[in-house]
């Protein structure tokens, strides 16, 4: 029987054979150095390819020197970057798999430069973007030339290399959308005003790939479908523009995405988070493919293989973009491919490692597999030197990845949990709105230790006693964190909770309720929603810029959108200094001038959390290995958490 059948069937474009309809999308990786291609790189993509991608599409590569919209991106417009190409191509073609990459000009939507300076930018017309407050420069006849030109130079670049072919990036706001767009593209010349002269500069783009590369070399369109924005492309616009540029003949595959660099609102859907529903693009794919002949591609929450084929059969796309699927696991094709499916680790969409890292700056990563982007360092697990004993207190993420790591090297690895269930912190961050998915790291890692052959101990508490008894060469400490609960000046009178015991229903909240927000995180703007939604006046007081302010920007503002909706109040630059009764009193912390907030039923505190580091203490002087990880070393996120489990399941 063959599983997932429209997913492994092979497509062909042209005369290049796909071996199944599983994409990897162009992402950035923040892995490239002065433009050229690493070896970090390499090994990142050859992951992908190892695991069973179909088709692997690299990252976006700068076509003109205006177009360095990071510090680290790719550069097609020298030969010196062929030889980086040509390893990067080899790697991924030595397991099957196929390769293209990105070409792009981002126009107006410029982040960053190499030295932290004010960019300056090029676009069709003097239009700012609203979301990184650039005011570009319109561009002129013979630098549209010059651009046009870089596009066709890369391309040849790529050929010269042995990529099986390109793609024209025209999604998400960047140059090419920009042409597209009329309230982007002012222009009065032969590049604006009539669909015909917007579509130009992407004609003209194609055209010269084409002049310039072999027939069979293939060349797709990456575009946005809907860019959810206010100011918007409209769709059906996109599909006339589709439909025109099919006929020319000199593309051979549509790549539909959503959403549009250009605005906070539209931004979200460039990695949706996990408030999305999966394949919620598919239905635009649908009614593109309708209308072209050629293979139509869609991404976008498209996290299973079961999703993927469902879009698959129904005809909707001809090949499904999974790129946070294989980030989260590079596996996953070949998993998938053998009936594997629930060996598969799904990505639970939480950003916070993938476009996180990136927004950041970082090597991307992945929160619950951060092998990812750490191939040449982390990856290999080699056999233990020697077997030994090892008890793994805790079961939440630190605890699951570290006993899942030890017991897949050799050792005899017990994992105590306390509680009747594991997952830690995890099983109430699911508890959010819109954060079921969250739950979803549980379920992986528990899986992962029962393929490893950890033996799960649950309702059973790790005391020095219990270390002693039973012979344990080494014990890891992964006991976790409770929440912080600072001294409330004058408090005794007023009705306070913290937001443990809000999400297990051990709170009785009032009408009218604050929460003091300390970390700036989703913790305090998901109990806020929640609150909102249950009918709950909410305040929400955050020690910080804003709300949000240490989570990814498109979970933040995917939140922030949703409290804006359901009326809570947000107060940013507060500290919160203490009560009386049904007084709260805030400190701005910029000014230090008093806030003061009256008649509020309920003080939610959401403060962060201290370690339970008990055991550590109690294990004080214990002849074996003990090693303390996660929370129960200091408090931060589930990211830090597995990644710990991860480097002392290698090291012990």
């Amino acid at each position: 029987m063959t599983h997932f059948p429209h997913l492994f069937s092979p497509l062909r474009i042209g005369a290049t054979e796909i071996r199944n309809r599983i994409l990897s999308t162009g992402h950035d990786t923040v892995m490239a150095h002065d433009g050229h291609v690493t070896e970090r790189l390499i090994a990142y993509q050859e992951a992908r390819a190892r695991g069973g991608a179909g088709l692997i599409v690299i990252q976006v590569s700068g076509v003109h020197e205006t177009a360095r919209y990071t510090s680290h991106v790719l550069m097609a417009t020298s030969d010196d970057a062929i030889p980086g190409y040509r390893k990067l191509a080899e790697s991924v073609h030595r397991h099957g798999a196929k390769i293209c990459g990105q070409l792009f000009h981002p126009g107006r939507e410029i982040m960053e430069t190499e030295d932290g300076t004010a960019a300056v930018a090029y676009a069709p017309s003097a239009v700012p973007n609203s979301r990184f407050h650039v005011m570009p420069v319109p561009l002129s006849l013979s630098m549209i030339g010059e651009i046009v030109s870089g596009y066709g130079d890369a391309a040849a670049r790529l050929m010269k290399a042995g990529f099986d072919g390109c793609e024209i990036v025209a999604s998400h706001g960047y140059l090419p959308a920009q042409f597209l767009h009329p309230s982007v593209n002012k222009r009065d010349d032969r590049y604006g005003g009539s669909a015909e002269n917007r579509l130009r500069f992407l004609r003209e783009i194609a055209a010269d790939i084409r002049e310039k590369t072999a027939p069979d070399f293939v060349v797709g369109l990456r575009i946005t479908g809907e860019e959810h924005d206010g100011q918007t492309l409209e769709p059906n616009e996109v599909l006339t523009f589709c439909k025109m540029l099919d006929g020319d003949g000199a593309i051979d595959y549509f790549s539909v995405a959503a959403g549009t660099s250009a605005s906070l609102k539209g931004s979200v859907h460039i990695a949706p988070p996990m408030f999305f529903s999966g394949g919620y693009t598919a239905p635009f794919a649908a009614v593109l493919k309708g209308l072209v002949a050629r293979p139509v591609f869609v991404a976008g929450r498209i996290n299973q293989p079961q999703i993927a084929e469902q879009i698959l059969a129904s005809q909707q796309a001809d090949m499904c973009g999974m790129t946070r699927a294989m980030i989260c696991d590079p596996e996953m094709p070949r998993k998938a491919a053998e009936g594997r499916a629930d060996d598969i680790r799904a990505c639970i969409a939480c950003n916070q490692a993938c476009i996180g890292h990136f927004h950041k700056g970082y090597p991307i990563s992945c929160i619950q597999h951060p092998e990812t982007g750490r191939e040449l360092t982390l990856a290999i697990k080699p056999p233990a030197a020697r077997r030994k004993r090892v008890i793994v207190a805790g079961g939440g993420p630190a605890g699951m990845k570290a006993a899942s790591v030890l017991a897949a090297r050799g050792h005899e690895v017990v994992l105590h949990e306390k509680e009747a269930q594991l997952g830690g912190q995890a099983r109430l961050a699911q508890l959010l709105p819109g954060r079921a998915e969250f739950g979803g790291i549980v379920t992986n890692l528990t899986r992962e230790m029962e393929n490893a052959g950890v033996s799960i101990r649950r309702n059973s508490p790790v005391t020095r006693a219990r270390v002693e008894a039973d012979g344990a060469d080494a014990v890891v400490i992964a006991t976790g964190g409770r929440p912080h609960r600072p001294a409330i000046e004058g408090g005794e009178d007023t009705h306070v909770v913290d937001v443990w015991q809000v999400l297990t229903g051990q709170a009785n909240v009032g009408a009218r309720v604050l929460i003091a927000d300390w970390r700036a995180d989703w913790i305090g703007m998901g109990i806020a929603e929640k609150l909102a939604r249950d009918g709950c006046s909410v305040v929400l007081c955050v020690e910080g810029l804003f709300a949000g302010e240490t989570i990814q920007s498109y979970v933040r503002d995917t939140m922030a959108a949703n409290l804006h909706r359901l009326g809570v109040r947000v107060v940013p630059y507060a500290r919160l200094y203490g009560s009386d009764g049904s007084t709260i009193y805030m400190e701005d912390c910029a000014s230090g001038e008093p806030i003061l907030f009256e008649e509020i039923d309920t003080l939610v505190l959401s403060q962060g959390h201290d370690r339970v580091a008990e055991l550590e203490a109690e294990l004080d002087g214990f002849g074996g290995e003990v090693h303390v990880i996660g929370d129960a070393l200091t408090p931060r996120t589930a990211e830090e958490a597995v990644l710990e489990g991860l480097k002392i399941g290698r090291l012990i």
